[in-house]
């Protein structure tokens, strides 16, 4: 899937940046954004806590990812496409501004929106006209 992620330090210098990669790596958990956040994580600060950085996708973080960067304290979340079924910062669920968590980020959805729009939907359009059958 054309899904890519970068996290990016609290003065907008970019630590990071991943694809989606999870196909080819056998690895379900292989989001760009968890891929982004590991990444990150090995360039800034105490090993973990991404805290005053911002991370950039796609697509709408689904509920593993959502968590990470909960877990990371991210402090800013913003995507371009929105994902209505499996969506976790707004659509379907809203984890990372959910006040029973311990920590929260700010959330800007649907930045350059059609044209992420568009990559996915051109992706998708590309795998039904390869399948045979």
């Amino acid at each position: 899937m054309p899904i890519g992620a970068v996290v990016l330090s609290p003065d907008g210098t970019p630590l990071a940046s991943a694809r989606n990669a999870r196909e080819e790596l056998g690895d379900p958990t292989a989001h760009a954004e968890i891929l982004a956040l590991r990444a990150a994580s090995e360039r800034y600060g105490d090993g973990w806590r991404l805290e005053g950085c911002t991370l950039a996708v796609t697509l709408e973080p689904c509920t593993m990812c959502a968590g990470a960067l909960v877990m990371a304290r991210v402090a800013k979340v913003v995507f371009g496409a929105w994902e209505p079924k499996t969506g976790a910062v707004g659509s379907l669920w809203d984890v990372v501004r959910d006040r029973r968590l311990s920590h929260r980020a700010e959330v800007v959805g649907g930045v350059l929106e059609a044209e992420c729009a568009a990559l996915l939907e051109e992706f998708f359009h590309g795998q039904r006209g390869n399948r045979t059958g």
